[in-house]
């Protein structure tokens, strides 16, 4: 028996009837030989760990605040709050830890530079619009290794592509590891943009609704635990009665997407950061433009998207990987005159 085999059998042991096990994956795209020691999840999350797009996540801005300071999240502190709160919901349920790990580690790989800014920008590009999700699930099958992609298996992928959005319409991941990986990312990015907001001068904490503190707590780690709490005691709840879904109690639900819809007006889109919304989006647009009149300097993969499925998307895939100080350098070396000594 394999070390592999070893833990798929405590998986067996100690995960409930509705988990996602290793052993019963749905599988890759290509068919691989499985390893020794680790799990197909294992496997992908260390993929997802070892790959450039993750790299890149240390200078991709969380929320654009633009400092020297050490101490405000960016796009990879932000991967590991989301991990570390999902993998506690996880095995609170008694999920798959692994597979809610490799797909936290993967779910924001297509965010763009200037976050936020730098979406909108692409979202008007592209003809038929431009979501992260779907650009991090572009990411792992078609952009990573030269254009080979990872070869992730379907349960993470799939857990990647609906991480995002907060509403009952959007589709929810086939998994329940999927689901925990979609609260939890709006559990860490709305508490943590509070502190950053915070530090920022941007908020005070006193004008945090107070019907929301009273019932999400005042404090960020308040929040997070009542938050992760109520998330497994009502999705175990949930499960008992046969309705088997991740969720948060209607009351806790209510506050934090009240807290969310606070977070957007105040702070993502007030009016506050205009100013410097406003010139991310014009760096960004710019560095578009110039490639598009120049795509013999892109790299090679994105040459070879260009001749494959069309310079635009290409142009696309090139500027979604860009962190937001290789754009800015970028867009110095493009439009921003040298001094030249005669």
């Amino acid at each position: 028996m394999t070390i592999r085999e070893k833990i798929e059998g405590f998986e067996s042991l100690t995960l409930i009837k509705e988990a996602s096990f290793s052993s019963k994956t749905k599988g890759r795209e290509k068919s691989e030989e499985q390893d020794h020691i680790r799990t197909c999840y294992m496997v992908d999350r260390d993929r997802i760990l070892h790959c450039k797009s993750f790299r890149r996540l240390k200078h991709k801005t969380q929320v654009f605040i633009k400092t020297s300071s050490d101490h405000y999240r960016t796009r990879l502190t932000h991967t590991l709050e989301v991990s570390q709160i999902a993998r506690t919901i996880a095995v609170g349920i008694g999920l798959n830890e692994y597979l809610v790990e490799a797909i936290t580690l993967g779910h924001d790989l297509g965010h763009v530079a200037f976050a936020h800014m730098g979406e909108e920008v692409l979202n008007e590009f592209l003809k038929d619009g431009f979501r992260h999700n779907e650009q991090s699930v572009r990411v792992v099958k078609r952009l990573e290794k030269e254009g080979r992609g990872l070869n992730l298996c379907f349960e993470v992928i799939d857990g990647i592509e609906h991480h995002s959005g907060f509403t009952n319409g959007i589709a929810k991941a086939a998994t329940l590891e999927g689901q925990v990986v979609r609260y939890s990312d709006k559990m860490a990015y709305v508490n943590h943009d509070i502190d950053d907001s915070i530090r920022a001068g941007l908020l005070r904490e006193d004008e945090i609704p107070k019907d929301i503190i009273n019932i999400l707590g005042k404090t960020n780690s308040e929040r997070i635990n009542i938050l992760v709490t109520d998330c497994i005691e009502n999705t175990l709840n949930n499960i008992k009665k046969g309705d088997i879904k991740v969720s948060l109690s209607d009351e806790v639900g209510d506050a934090m997407t009240k807290l969310r819809s606070f977070m957007f007006k105040k702070v993502y889109l007030g009016d506050i950061l205009k100013i410097e919304r406003d010139k991310a989006k014009f760096v960004l647009r710019h560095v578009i433009e110039y490639f598009m009149k120049h795509p013999e300097e892109m790299p090679n993969i994105y040459q070879q998207i260009s001749e494959q499925e069309g310079l635009e998307r290409a142009v696309a895939d090139y500027a979604a990987g860009m962190s937001d100080d290789y754009c800015l350098n970028m867009f110095n070396k493009i439009y921003v005159p040298k001094f030249v000594i005669y």
